[in-house]
């Protein structure tokens, strides 16, 4: 047990360590610095963000409860019941917290003109206009149920939202009456002439439905939202159909056909929340809980709303005059000061290695890159990776032109993108239908890798510019999370591109790579070789890592040994981090900070050593299990000195955030770096100054296999510290 004891000392439990990351996203919600309509988006984004929690990672708890129930969790021993008890536990008073934010930012807009009524609320002239669009427009799509003996208790679809009812029958039996919110009204109606009030369309609904139950009594209403387990495994059920494995021209849209119907089955999965607007009597609330099947712990009494999507659309539909002082100032991302307008983009990377960093660069680069070579007669093949596409997606239809055009265009797309399945199986048709080659990536591993590989021919001689990027392709997130994206004519990083097509067109996951570094076989291994490097070096080591999150135990262990040796080590970690800093004798020398911001910090970037002999990557890999173990993701290494130096700015500059920064303390809670004197927001310092330099001349590029780091120019030179 001192054994087991020791091993647990510097680590946590990652679903814990999630539910701190959401706090953090609530507690923007509480800055009084946030404009008023932001600090009711950041609630929002908590609640989907605790939607997602409990349809993946409670799902998939309750189903390792049933069929192993004595797995133990290598960061703290505990098994799949116990770990549910502890986020069974921290979740109301995170519920309980959003209330009271909520509270406060709707009365706070109140004071502004934008109230979320009740129908007590509405002048005569509201409630006229209101009742007659009720009787037009709601009720005839309403499909209020009875549950009785003729009548079964209704499929509770999930996170919809309903209107349940205790009801009795002439006899006093007393039972359940529900009426759905139908999915195509609109979710609030705005009062004529006063847009900033509204009432949400549950609220009308629930207002009429003690005339929706016929013979039938309403005694109490409550809304309602069910929340079901979307752990969907695809890779099992697809690996035993006859398509996933035959080839031949008709596999691929077999493959989209199981597909669909196993997205099908997702709806239909086991509860694992209640949500209830209301806490009812003791009789309605057993009836529901025996009907839906929940235990005590899994029913949360909620006075928000249950479902908060809604608030995009309400700032949206808001006249500017009312919504603008109570929003961010609108941001333009620009194009970057070293790339010339008037030259083409394909001309400028062959000169120079080029860098965007979303959402403060603009995305346009990389579209005309794209649009370039569709049209260029030297440009060969496009070959790519998708994971999740805008729905409106310029580079799809870029990529269709091209082929189009006699391109070879190869995509390799990722149906099983969480949530985002449907959307890539539609634009995997579209383009199939245009002419692109789509291939599906490899059996039980997701690839989740971002790189674009543009082969050209001139004479007898092929060249590459291989773009390698840290967010997916995808137009909206470029302008919602910071990503950077890597253009680079470097010969070897397009051979090894490549390379990594040929493999992910014959399934090989074992590829030999001499610069990138590919999971499953080559980022992890490589990683703690990386960190042995620095461990050598003891006291004068450095490491600096940027990443989403952190769980993988090989990893942290390593880490820990750097720790132990003296290394300084500096994490920047959006959300989950297994591992406890500042534990004497394990974990001392690591800092771990999380920014919470504006925009979602999504950028992954690591960096071993200080100076010329940093060697630094830029990832689509988290350090998490499922990142380096089953998934197809690439870390490249960043040979280009300007680069290295954009991006040690970029580090640095979070390091010094000490107004969205939260430092991880050894207990495993955090706390704001936040420091009146002198305040300085990394988004903030980006937003105002660009990482790039005035345009130089460029250097010639380096020949041969190999290029040394360069020097530090410059404020990235504070990132060696």
């Amino acid at each position: 047990m001192a054994m087991d004891a020791d091993k647990y000392s510097y680590t946590q439990n990652r679903e814990l360590s999630w539910l701190r990351f959401n706090q953090r996203v609530l507690e923007e919600a509480g800055d009084e610095t946030v404009p008023l309509l932001e600090r009711l988006k950041f609630i929002s984004i908590f609640t989907s963000n605790l939607d997602e929690f409990f349809m993946v990672r409670v799902g998939n708890l309750f189903d390792l409860s049933l069929v192993a129930p004595e797995d133990i969790d290598n960061k703290t021993g505990c098994t799949p019941r116990e770990q549910l008890e502890q986020v069974y536990r921290v979740i109301p008073d995170l519920i309980a917290a959003k209330d009271r934010l909520y509270a406060q930012v709707a009365a706070l807009l109140r004071q502004q003109g934008i109230s979320d009524l009740a129908m007590e609320e509405l002048t005569p002239e509201e409630r006229k206009y209101v009742g007659t669009y009720y009787k037009a427009r709601i009720l005839p799509v309403l499909s209020p149920q009875i549950v009785d003996s003729r009548h079964p208790f209704p499929h509770l679809a999930n996170k919809a939202l309903y209107v349940a009812a205790l009801v009795r029958s002439k006899k006093g039996n007393a039972s359940l009456g529900f009426v759905p919110v139908p999915q195509n009204l609109p979710a609030f109606l705005a009062m004529p002439g006063n847009p900033g009030r509204f009432l949400r369309m549950e609220t009308i609904i629930r207002h009429y439905a003690q005339a929706l139950f016929g013979e039938y009594r309403p005694e109490s209403f409550c809304i309602l939202c069910a929340t079901r387990n979307a752990d969907l495994s695809f890779d099992g059920e697809l690996r035993d159909s006859e398509s996933y494995a035959s080839g031949g021209e008709e596999a691929a849209e077999d493959l989209r056909s199981s597909m669909s119907k196993l997205l099908k089955k997702r709806a239909s999965l086991s509860v694992v929340r209640l949500e209830l607007s209301d806490r009812i009597g003791g009789e309605f609330l057993k009836l529901l809980k025996n009907r839906v099947r929940v235990e005590s712990r899994q029913i949360y009494f909620d006075a928000s709303p249950l479902d908060m999507k809604y608030v995009y659309d309400l700032v949206r539909s808001l006249p500017e005059e009312l919504s603008a002082p109570l929003s961010f100032p609108p941001y333009a991302p620009r194009w970057p000061e070293d790339l010339d307008r008037r030259l083409g983009m394909i001309e400028q990377i062959q000169k120079r290695d080029q860098l965007l960093f979303f959402p403060f660069d603009s995305v346009d680069p990389f579209l005309r890159l794209l649009s370039e070579a569709a049209d260029r007669p030297d440009v060969l093949s496009i070959k790519i990776t998708i994971y999740r596409l805008a729905t409106s997606s310029k580079i799809a239809h870029i990529l269709c032109k091209a082929a189009e055009k006699g391109k070879e265009v190869t995509v390799l797309m990722e149906l099983r993108a969480r949530f985002d399945e449907a959307n890539n199986i539609s634009w995997s048709r579209l383009l199939e239908d245009s002419g692109c080659q789509v291939i599906y990536g490899v059996e039980d591993y997701k690839c989740h890798s971002k790189i674009c590989l543009i082969t050209l021919r001139r004479g007898d001689r092929l060249s590459y510019i291989t773009q390698i990027g840290t967010g997916n392709y995808n137009e909206r997130t470029n302008a919602m999370y910071t990503d950077l994206s890597l253009m680079t004519a470097d010969e070897q990083i397009g051979l090894d591109g490549t390379v990594f097509f040929q493999n992910m067109l014959l399934g090989n996951l074992e590829g030999d790579y001499r610069h990138l570094l590919v999971a499953p076989g080559g980022l992890k291994s490589r990683l703690l070789e990386l960190i042995d490097g620095q461990i050598a070096q003891g006291p004068e080591g450095y490491i600096c890592i940027k990443a989403n999150s952190m769980t993988e135990r090989e990893i942290m262990d390593k880490l820990m040994e750097a720790s132990q040796a003296g290394v300084q080590i500096r994490m920047i970690l959006r959300g989950i981090c297994c591992l406890r800093p500042g534990i004497a004798a394990r974990t001392e020398n690591i800092n771990v900070t999380s920014i919470v911001g504006r925009y979602l910090e999504h950028a992954r970037i690591y960096c071993f050593g200080r100076g010329r002999e940093a060697q630094v990557y830029i990832a689509s890999a988290d350090l998490m299990t499922r990142n380096l173990v089953r998934r197809v993701e690439i870390a490249c290494p960043i040979y280009d000195p300007e680069v290295k130096s954009q991006l040690l700015r970029i580090l640095n500059t979070q390091l010094e955030d000490n107004v969205k920064a939260s430092s991880l303390l050894p207990d495993g809670s955090y706390y704001r770096k936040r420091n009146s004197q002198s305040e300085r927001s990394s988004q903030e310092v980006f937003m105002a100054r660009s990482i790039h330099r005035t345009p130089q001349p460029p250097p010639e590029r380096p020949k041969g296999l190999h290029r040394l780091f360069g020097g530090i120019r410059g404020w990235g030179r504070r990132g060696e510290k």
